[in-house]
């Protein structure tokens, strides 16, 4: 495992999300001073009562000490709700700004980090591991200043009183220390365990979930619940250990604390003329002390809410730092005619094996092209690679005479779409799955017509207000197709990449989208990766492809005459 940041420089890093609340912030920390003054002001006024009115004259005066109590009393509570509240708002605030970043982040990565990062992994550090970060920010940071204050003005105002008496706590001094430190190294350790630890078995958990299927069909539920144990166990160690230090620290400093006063009440038992401590003095040290120590053990608390929120910060930014970002590019995609140049094509995915190898390909605007090819030839890798979803190709693909790779994503994606094979509804209305808050009604409508959808949609039970849950929610694969479809006929993108994939619908729905996908081959141009001879027939040329080579291209017509691979493909039933 790597070494974690340390806890300023990890704190440090979330400067640029709180900066906007800097005034909520300077707030509670204008406000700590008060708040330590009015509390170290009551144990002191209680000494003055009990030495200068109750033991010397009586209960005269009370009453107005009485009243200066309760005016500190008053004045700490009230500046220490307007603390926390500033300090809430502050550290709500800064982490929805953290919360959106990495969102943000995430929805700029390219198609290849996705393909290696598990969905429950992502998951963790959006909300977990931001959650520990937001209980630092309220309950730890800036808390932590005040701890600090009201330990030093408590022993400021001791030493002050009686210098003998607080020498007793010196005695105390470096074990506390030594057992805070070895703690919080401890702590540290087990958090990061923890962390990493839950976000695999979310990660785990959701690619599972994902295929319970394939687990239930393959009676595979006895081994897979073992090897999810194996990550529980991992996870409920950590935090076992890590709540055993905690809790080491909690009961060190109360016992500490406990000791210091018995220890105290041994010195001032040989009596006042003696040793100078008088009854008020006893009663406010006694209070001192667990002003002192309290802030003590609730240092031991913050420590381990700071390791928690250091290590999420150093996962958090670990993620943030991930540099698998679509390059913008310097240059706006105007309304193109899609006129579309490749020229020496090559990819790979990473460090893995060349995908393509040298791909020569023109698309004229308005044009029909069809790609065909065993799974593998590199058919969806070239359709990824004109979305921009995937970026690192080398040789040429201009669009009406501009690189590829110096366009911003949004604007290709703006008039490039693509129909994937792999169905995505989202679990919300019909309305926002063909829309996606994007679409006038007018357009809605006009797509839904246009893609044979409305017949779909008029069925539901609410129409276009349906909510749909999971992938498809009540719509079958050929219904959930027919949504894409209206969602790029809104979006009315001037090319259109199609994956067909019309194999496990039934017949009905089979000829609505096969309508849809003509309406799009009348004035779009399109490419589409082809798997039905209807399909591909109508095409103005086909791309024959084979282990990331074109290796023949032509019109239905004059592939068969050359009695190539198509022609035999064709022979065969052509299912490719």
């Amino acid at each position: 495992m790597k070494n974690s940041l340390s806890t300023l420089e990890a704190l440090k890093r979330i400067w640029p999300y709180a900066k906007p609340d800097l005034n909520l912030f300077i707030l509670a920390l204008i406000l700590t001073p008060i708040v330590m003054v009015s509390s170290l002001a009551q144990p002191y006024i209680v000494k003055v009562a009990i030495d200068d009115h109750l033991t010397a004259d009586g209960s005269s005066g009370l009453t107005q000490i009485a009243l200066i109590f309760l005016a500190a009393v008053t004045t700490r509570y009230l500046v220490e709700g307007g603390y926390s509240i500033s300090l809430t708002i502050a550290g709500q605030r800064t982490i929805k700004r953290l919360r959106a970043g990495i969102y943000r982040h995430l929805t700029s990565l390219s198609a290849s980090f996705f393909d290696r990062e598990p969905a429950g992994v992502l998951l963790t550090r959006a909300t977990s591991d931001v959650e520990a970060l937001g209980n630092a920010l309220t309950a730890g940071m800036v808390a932590i200043v005040l701890d600090m204050l009201m330990i030093f003005g408590v022993l400021g105002v001791m030493f002050s009183l009686n210098w003998k008496l607080s020498l007793i706590l010196l005695i105390t001094a470096p074990p506390l220390m030594w057992v805070l430190s070895f703690c919080r190294e401890r702590l540290r350790h087990y958090y990061a365990i923890s962390r990493d630890s839950l976000a695999s078995m979310n990660g785990w958990l959701a690619e599972n979930i994902a295929g319970v299927e394939a687990i239930q069909l393959n009676n595979a539920e006895a081994q897979t619940e073992e090897e999810f144990q194996k990550r529980n166990s991992t996870y409920r160690n950590a935090c076992i250990t890590s709540n055993g230090y905690d809790a080491l620290m909690y009961s060190f400093v109360d016992g500490v604390s406990m000791l210091c006063i018995a220890m105290m009440l041994w010195y001032g038992s040989g009596g006042e003329a003696a040793t100078g401590v008088s009854a008020g003095l006893m009663v406010a040290f006694i209070d001192y002390i667990d002003r002192l120590f309290r802030p003590l053990r609730e240092f031991a608390g913050k420590i381990s809410i700071i390791q928690r929120a250091t290590i999420a910060l150093d996962r958090i930014f670990s993620l943030l730092e991930r540099g698998e970002k679509i390059s913008e590019g310097t240059k706006e995609l105007s309304k193109p005619k899609g006129n579309i140049k490749i020229r020496d094509l090559r990819f790979s995915y990473g460090n893995g094996p060349e995908i393509l190898h040298g791909i020569d390909l023109d698309i004229d605007s308005g044009q029909v092209i069809a790609l065909i090819g065993a799974t593998g030839s590199g058919k969806s890798t070239l359709a990824r690679l004109l979305t921009r979803t995937y970026d690192g190709y080398t040789g040429s693909i201009t669009i009406d005479g501009d690189e590829l790779r110096e366009l911003s994503p949004r604007s290709v994606r703006t008039h490039i779409t693509s129909v994937p094979q792999d169905v995505h509804l989202f679990p919300d209305t019909v309305r926002f799955n063909v829309g996606l808050n994007k679409a006038t009604e007018e357009d809605l409508f006009s797509a839904a017509e246009a893609s044979c959808a409305s017949t779909i949609i008029e069925a539901l039970p609410d129409g276009w207000d349906q909510n749909l849950y999971g992938d498809n929610g009540a719509l079958s694969a050929g219904e959930g197709q027919l949504l894409t479809f209206a969602r790029t006929m809104a979006a009315n993108p001037e090319v259109v990449i199609l994956d067909e994939a019309t194999a496990s619908v039934d017949s009905i729905t089979e000829a609505l989208i096969q309508k849809a996908t003509n309406r799009l081959f009348e004035n779009k141009t399109v490419m589409v990766i082809a798997h039905r001879l209807s399909t591909i027939s109508k095409a103005d040329c086909i791309v024959v492809m084979e282990q990331g080579k074109i290796i023949e291209q032509g019109d239905h017509e004059a592939l068969i005459r050359q009695k190539g691979k198509y022609a035999q493909l064709i022979r065969e039933g052509l299912e490719v």
